[in-house]
């Protein structure tokens, strides 16, 4: 090969790499053309004696030899460069199966620890239940004994200790995701799940109610 750039050629690796080459390949075949077309004009006037007729054909058949050249190694680097785009493609997808690998192991250890985290607050959802039907059971023997100031207001015991900032939901959220994420906020939420509206014409706590807060702490 005679091109100027087969040393840049021999060296491309990457399907970057040939386009390079592949680049500077067709400025000079776009000039070789330029160049026949001046040849070609140089040979029509040779023949009418303008000229060696001779010279301007040896100078045409040059040109037209380093046309094909620059044509066939165009071609050949555009083989190169796909084989090589398949290839880092290729590369690319082993990288991500690989990354997609890695997130998978720590997506299962997210998962068990959410699943440690509920049963956390099954635990503690338990045992504050049971404090809830003991502190029931004696507003109920404080009525009964006419000492009702010594009764504590459930719910707002309940709505103190689950008062506090709340983490904000990411933009992107899976439909699953949010909808698991509102069923953990009517946890905390007045009127969610661990807090139901009273009855229309129940009575409500007075505002009298002596509030005592209860918490239950776990280690």
């Amino acid at each position: 090969m005679t091109s100027p750039y087969a040393e840049h050629l021999g060296r491309a690796r990457t399907a970057a790499d040939f386009a390079a080459v592949i680049a500077l390949l067709d400025t000079d075949l776009s000039d070789a053309i330029t160049r026949k077309d001046h040849l070609t004009e140089a040979e029509d006037r040779a023949v009418f004696g303008d000229g060696d007729l001779a010279a301007a054909r040896a100078a045409l058949d040059d040109c037209n030899d380093a046309i094909a050249l620059l044509e066939k190694t165009i071609d050949v680097a555009g083989k190169r460069r796909k084989e090589a785009a398949a290839s880092e493609a290729r590369a690319d997808i082993t990288a991500l199966g690989e990354e997609i690998a890695a997130k998978a192991a720590a997506l299962g250890a997210r998962w068990r620890c959410v699943h440690r985290l509920i049963e956390q607050l099954r635990q503690e959802l338990f045992e504050a239940d049971a404090l809830n039907r003991a502190i029931t059971t004696a507003n109920g023997l404080f009525d009964a004994a006419g000492v009702a100031e010594l009764k504590v207001n459930l719910t707002a015991t309940r709505r103190a200790a689950m008062a506090g900032p709340r983490a904000a939901a990411p933009s992107r959220l899976s439909r699953p995701a949010v909808q698991a994420d509102r069923l953990l906020l009517s946890f905390l939420s007045p009127g969610g799940a661990l807090d139901p509206r009273p009855a229309l014409g129940a009575p409500v706590d007075g505002v009298k109610t002596k509030f005592i807060p209860v918490a239950s702490e776990r280690g």
